[in-house]
């Protein structure tokens, strides 16, 4: 049993991403299972110095600990994406060999003009109108030559339906064509979010994938990718409701402290922290103080909410 987690170093930690670095961590850890950090850094215009320095420490202070990562080492090192740009250009080339892949010159502003509402997309933006899906891939767009600008990559998405069992949100039944056409590397040259996880969740082994349920959207891309090339998927998938505040928005500045870093700098006991993710899950009672490693035994799939709950703000 292979678990990880896999922070963007775009910012400081939040309350939201602690609960399903908990989350992720507890599963691995109640199963006996190795814990993968992997740091995710291909968005370069978001990416800042220390981020990543920042976000290791604030989870170590959390009580968290992992078995591979860019500051342990492992077998299936580098563990930053950013490192890992071989494994991602060898396998668009075989999409692209396998006629999977199309250029795509159209704009954020022709997406969105295109995209018709309601209907509007996910955590991959407005749904792609398949302006660009007639072309076909020439050399040159796969392999720019030196100084020459990328254009972005997309997938023909099948017009089947796939299926697949999430742990938390039941059984699945999804048609990729209804979600459109996705990118796979950005216009700047960078692979894009769902070449590069699948990529690397198989190439780390991963059997086990923990995370928010804005992704549970990408399950169904990266199956598809895992399927054209030809890896081995994840055995298991659980996307967690997300935390919400008490107006019903995803937890923010808004709503209180939320930043790990500021709650470590205002001496909040990291114990208090805890227990209040911990409750978030229905894995503690209200006011429990705990170490992440007290939750190991309680851990279970089947005791985590099913749907997002608006929480009280956090009491720190």
């Amino acid at each position: 049993m292979r678990a990880r987690f896999a922070p963007s170093p775009t910012g400081e930690l939040h309350l939201g991403n602690a609960r399903t670095a908990l989350l992720a961590w507890l599963e691995a850890r109640a199963a006996g299972g190795a814990f993968v950090m992997r740091v995710e850094d291909l968005d370069r215009g978001r990416v800042r110095p220390g981020y990543m320095e920042q976000q290791l420490s604030d989870l170590r202070w959390l009580g968290l600990d992992w078995d591979e990562g860019p500051d342990v080492g492992g077998p299936y090192a580098p563990y930053l994406q950013s490192e890992r740009i071989p494994l991602y250009t060898e396998a668009l080339k075989r999409l692209a060999d396998a006629g999977h892949l199309y250029a795509c010159t159209c704009t954020r502003r022709d997406i969105a003009l295109a995209a018709s509402a309601p209907h509007a997309g996910d955590e991959e933006g407005p749904r792609y109108s398949g302006r660009c899906r007639h072309r076909v891939l020439t050399p040159e767009e796969i392999d720019p030559a030196p100084g020459r600008p990328a254009v972005a990559l997309r997938v023909r998405v099948p017009d089947e339906e796939i299926r697949f069992h999430d742990e938390i949100a039941g059984a699945q039944y999804v048609r990729p064509a209804e979600l459109g056409d996705f990118v796979v590397r950005r216009k700047d040259g960078a692979p894009a979010y769902q070449l590069a996880v699948a990529v690397d969740d198989a190439a780390m082994r991963i059997t086990h994938v923990l995370r928010g349920a804005d992704l549970l959207g990408s399950t169904v891309r990266q199956l598809l990718l895992y399927r054209w090339l030809g890896l081995t998927p994840p055995l298991s998938w659980a996307h967690v409701p997300l935390l919400l505040g008490p107006d019903g928005e995803r937890l923010a500045k808004r709503h209180g402290a939320v930043s790990l870093k500021e709650l470590r700098e205002r001496g909040v006991a990291v114990e208090a922290v805890v227990g209040w993710l911990a409750q978030s899950c229905a894995l503690a009672e209200p006011g429990e103080h705990l170490r992440p490693a007290a939750l190991i035994e309680r851990f279970s799939l089947g005791a985590l909410p099913r749907a997002p709950e608006r929480l009280e703000t956090p009491p720190f």
